[in-house]
């Protein structure tokens, strides 16, 4: 227990280090893995399918180009007859890209391996100059 007393600043630094390196994950909206430029690779190069899981209205207002719109709260029950070929890519997108971490993940339940949110969802994408469209 004296170690702990007379080292009291030793436990500070390492608990602070921790924080910083927790901080980026528990910020997480951000989520997704797949950077734009990533993204615009599978679609040229591998056809992947662009899913966007905001609600319709949000799909509505702004949404990347091509995208088709496939709500969270649905998409278990509707990707299965939205894309039938399970080996295609798929980039999932949303506002900020936490909706589509968690669509990530139950794509890859359902055996889409390919499956890849984007990071930072439609605002790293129009950040980075990439086309939208509006309904």
């Amino acid at each position: 227990m004296n170690f702990i007393i007379d080292n009291w600043y030793l436990f500070l630094v390492a608990l602070a280090s921790g924080v910083m390196l927790l901080l980026p994950v528990l910020r997480g909206a951000g989520g997704g893995s797949l950077s734009a430029a990533g993204a615009v690779q599978l679609i040229n190069r591998q056809k992947a399918v662009v899913l966007d899981v905001c609600e319709p209205e949000e799909f509505a207002a702004v949404h990347v180009n091509g995208a088709k719109n496939l709500p969270l709260g649905q998409f278990e029950e509707k990707l299965p007859s939205m894309v039938k070929n399970k080996a295609l890519p798929l980039v999932l997108v949303c506002a900020k890209g936490g909706r589509a971490v968690r669509a990530e993940a139950l794509a890859r339940k359902l055996g889409y391996e390919k499956a890849q949110a984007l990071a930072g969802g439609l605002k790293a994408w129009r950040d980075a100059g990439l086309p939208v469209e509006k309904a």
